[in-house]
């Protein structure tokens, strides 16, 4: 066989593959949003550390909505797919000196967790703006911002992994103030060894006060692979799933 013929054996298994984690993780949410009633969420495929060439399959299998951890491979994935009908979910850790790389392919940002970050995203969105008016090309639109919240009980201001929930108000009016950015909800993660129901029912506590600032802020990024029922019970809008559609992580060198 030649080179050709098995590298074309080797996409043709990683599709059927795909095919299938995709449609069990579809069957799975639209159980567990009959059980509960509710509208099915929206399915953020999380890509990272997956090449260019799954998110290529994926979306011929109808995913529109992708997310990624890290600046320099989302930016390099959005650029080789720009194509594609793509939305762009940054949904890892960002700093402030990455802001103005994100904001030319996110379409949303899920980790907005302080307010020196808010203000860089907003500076990086009115650059954006210039820049593409500059090269005569359509302006972005606003870039969606979900306020991301820790859910540790013990955790310090300052720490990672999101603001405090003490924060939630000062948070959403930073961002509503703030030209170019539009407000879209709350996420969080459930924290390892606790009760994941318990955790998302706090999380639409702290939901409940971003939407005092803003009504319009109704999403709730919420559940993963392992405890997207949990999730979808809480009133879950959008779910981030990597593992269970691309599979066991690719060693990364």
């Amino acid at each position: 066989m030649t080179g050709d013929g098995q590298d074309g054996d080797r996409g043709s298994a990683r599709a059927q593959d795909l095919e299938q984690r995709l449609a069990a993780v579809r069957a799975r949410i639209g159980a567990a949003s009959a059980a509960v009633r509710r509208e099915e969420p929206r399915l953020i495929v999380v890509t990272k550390y997956f090449p260019a060439s799954d998110v290529r399959i994926l979306a011929g299998l109808g995913v529109t909505d992708v997310g990624e951890n890290r600046d320099q491979e989302a930016a390099a994935k959005a650029e080789e797919l720009e194509a594609l009908p793509l939305t762009w979910h940054f949904i890892g850790q960002l700093q402030t000196n990455k802001a103005r790389s994100v904001v030319r392919y996110a379409h949303s940002v899920h980790s907005v967790d302080r307010a020196t970050l808010v203000t860089a995203l907003g500076k990086a969105v009115r650059g954006e703006q210039e820049r593409r008016a500059e090269a005569g090309v359509a302006p972005r639109p606003d870039l969606e911002c979900f306020l991301q919240f820790t859910l540790e009980p013990d955790a310090a201001p300052g720490g990672r992994g999101g603001a405090l929930p003490a924060d939630a108000h000062a948070l959403a009016e930073a961002v509503t103030a703030a030209d170019g950015l539009r407000l879209a909800g709350v996420m969080a993660v459930a924290p390892l060894g606790a009760s994941a129901p318990e955790a998302f029912t706090r999380l639409l506590e702290i939901s409940a006060s971003v939407r005092a600032v803003d009504p319009a802020a109704t999403a709730v990024s919420a559940g993963m692979s392992g405890d997207l029922e949990d999730a979808v019970a809480a009133g879950a809008t959008h779910l981030r799933i990597g593992s269970d559609v691309l599979g066991p992580r690719p060693a990364v060198g």
